[in-house]
């Protein structure tokens, strides 16, 4: 696949819904790069605010892709990806994990972009106090599930705002990732459309998570597993 320059926006501005409301896969490959900034409060006590800057991700669509949670249709689960954009899908996984998606497309369409991998440029301790089990500063935030919780989301941020100035946790550009440095492949862990490659990454960064192929195991409501 050819893939064209991501980022449109001014490197630190906020995204806005209106640059959100576009096919997942192309929002994919402008998120890489992005800044997701979370001022959420920590149980550990005072917390700093955690930055990281975003090295993977997966796009998901909604009734023609096959391994999206809304491929079903509409339920109280999925309400939020399908919009409008700017918001986040925060789901339950596997009964342990929660993992989160920036919703895209416009409101009454389903589409969003699961994060999957980071790199933490700040917040180093407070995020070294959410993932204690984390050997390096490159695996606080490498897969979906670690990422969500060294940013401290969970269940009840599910529908939070991240185009708002206000908002605990914003996304915002950052710098341009060049097309040579991006690469796209199929999406890890899913039991259908196993080979559609819609998941992007940085190519030589560290906190790209492991590839697993999908199909496994059964996935009801077709759960993606990653």
């Amino acid at each position: 696949m050819t893939l064209s320059s991501g980022t449109p926006g001014t490197p630190g501005a906020l995204v806005t819904r209106d640059e959100l409301a576009i096919d997942p896969v192309v929002a994919a490959r402008r998120l890489l790069g992005c800044v997701v900034e979370s001022r959420l409060p920590s149980a550990v006590g005072d917390a700093e605010p955690v930055v990281v800057r975003l090295v993977e991700v997966e796009a998901y669509r909604g009734a023609d892709d096959p391994a999206s949670h809304c491929y079903r249709g509409r339920t109280p689960r999925n309400d939020v990806m399908f919009g409008p954009a700017g918001h986040l899908y925060v789901y339950f996984v596997y009964g342990m994990h929660f993992c989160a998606n920036v919703v895209c497309l416009t409101d009454g369409v389903a589409g969003a972009v699961l994060l999957r991998g980071a790199e933490v440029i700040s917040g180093t301790a407070t995020a070294r106090a959410r993932r204690p089990a984390a050997r390096s500063d490159a695996e606080l935030a490498r897969g979906p599930a670690r990422l969500t919780s060294t940013l401290g989301l969970h269940r009840d941020h599910d529908g939070l705002d991240l185009t708002d100035p206000d908002s605990p946790v914003r996304l915002r550009w950052g710098a341009d990732v060049p097309a040579v440095s991006v690469r796209n492949g199929p999406r890890v862990g899913v039991a259908s459309a196993i080979g559609t490659p819609w998941r992007f990454w940085v190519d030589g960064s560290s906190a790209v998570s492991s590839y697993r192929r999908g199909g496994r195991r059964r996935v009801t409501a077709a759960e993606p597993t990653g």
